[in-house]
């Protein structure tokens, strides 16, 4: 172990022997090693996300990702009847690619749009905030970002669009095993006998009623699925709390959401027996969360499903739910493309490289497999889009 690794390994240890039951649920074991504010993967002051890194994300392979989201913000205004004011609330913005791409991109491509825009972030990591202010500086000194938290989001406050990129899957996630016909929870504890591993996990009751609740409530009769001894799934409680949280901020515009999940019939199929949790550590995934403690992403796939109904319940009404790659197809990537392999600037190798970037976006199988999820509350966004993906 680094020194984080061993700070943090201690914080575990001495946290979780001071507990009565001298055990936490998965979900504060994984916001702890993710979010703790000194040793938590989250606030490791190297540079855990990019190519370098332990993953990348769309906005790493260059600014047409966030051009793209921009035409869709611009879009959103327009269909807002051009309000003198519209917000743009990034949640989770990383090193701050995409408010830099947006901001630049509007500034030059729709000056009357850049003036009402009011770009703001809500940021957990500490160390993703530092970089971020030293980052995006200029558009703070400029009056066209700020930095919010979560209690500045005031019921019915906002106009205009909260949006977040591989938000949600990073958030903590309950663990449940199904056994004897009912669901137990996965609990965190010191492993007192193989002192090899730092960790073991034991099973009990779920340790909050609303986890036994939550599949009749996405659509899934757990009585119906023959679901083995072994299955064990995710639920994310907090995703739907964030959720309905940005929800009930909103006045009058959108909620995008892009991450990688499934609707519920998918995600809880009795196939799907050891979940979708999994980490990553140098480009390289693996399921040992209790590897690599705070040097390593821990993350599940979104239900999509259990985000749209939460936003339903919240007073929006869905508007689009499809993949990315057609998503950004809608708002010109293929043009994008074209251009890019007959008119290109740059040398070949450029050319090259870019037309490898845009198709990495819309790859089926890679992130334009992601879901895309617009909600909106009194509007409508109107994309030359396919038939939204029906989630049965």
């Amino acid at each position: 172990m680094n020194t984080l690794s061993q700070d943090l390994y201690h914080f575990l240890v001495h946290y979780i022997g001071d507990r009565p039951d001298q055990r936490i649920t998965f979900a504060e074991y994984m916001d702890w090693v993710l979010y703790h504010p000194q040793f938590g993967y989250y606030n490791n002051p190297t540079d855990s996300i990019g190519m370098e890194g332990d993953f990348f994300t769309s906005p790493h392979l260059g600014t047409d990702f966030a051009e793209l989201l921009a035409d869709c913000f611009w879009q959103m205004w327009q269909q807002l009847d051009r309000p003198d004011s519209f917000d743009l609330i990034e949640l989770g913005a990383g090193q701050g690619l995409i408010a830099q791409d947006v901001l630049n991109y509007v500034n030059h491509r729709y000056p009357s749009f850049f003036t009402a825009l009011n770009y703001h972030i809500l940021e957990q990591s500490q160390s993703f905030l530092k970089r971020q202010r030293n980052y995006l500086y200029p558009w703070q000194t400029a009056g066209k970002l700020s930095w919010l938290t979560w209690d500045d989001l005031q019921p019915n406050s906002l106009v205009g669009c909260l949006f977040s990129n591989e938000f949600f899957d990073a958030l903590p996630v309950h663990r449940l095993c199904w056994h004897q016909g009912q669901w137990q929870e996965i609990y965190v504890t010191v492993n007192a006998v193989h002192p090899d591993s730092a960790f073991q996990e034991i099973r009990d009751r779920p340790s909050d009623p609303r986890l036994a609740e939550y599949f009749d409530w996405v659509g899934i009769d757990v009585h119906r699925q023959n679901y083995s001894d072994r299955y064990c799934t995710e639920v994310n409680l907090k995703a739907l709390a964030s959720m309905e949280r940005i929800a009930q901020s909103l006045k009058r515009g959108f909620i995008l959401t892009l991450d990688y999940g499934y609707p519920a019939s998918q995600y809880y199929h009795p196939q799907r027996e050891q979940g979708t949790l999994q980490c990553y550590y140098h480009h390289r995934r693996h399921d040992d969360p209790y590897a690599y403690l705070g040097e390593q992403d821990i993350t599940a796939h979104v239900d999509m499903t259990a985000l749209e109904r939460t936003g339903q319940e919240a007073g929006l009404e869905t508007c689009l739910l499809t993949q990315q790659g057609l998503f950004l197809m809608a708002l010109g990537l293929g043009d994008r493309l074209s251009q890019n392999n007959q008119h290109s600037q740059g040398s070949v190798m450029e050319t090259l490289q870019r037309r490898e970037s845009l198709h990495q976006l819309i790859n089926p199988l890679g992130l334009g497999g992601f879901y895309v999820l617009v909600q909106g509350k009194e509007a409508k966004l109107d994309l030359p889009m396919p038939d939204p993906i029906q989630m049965v």
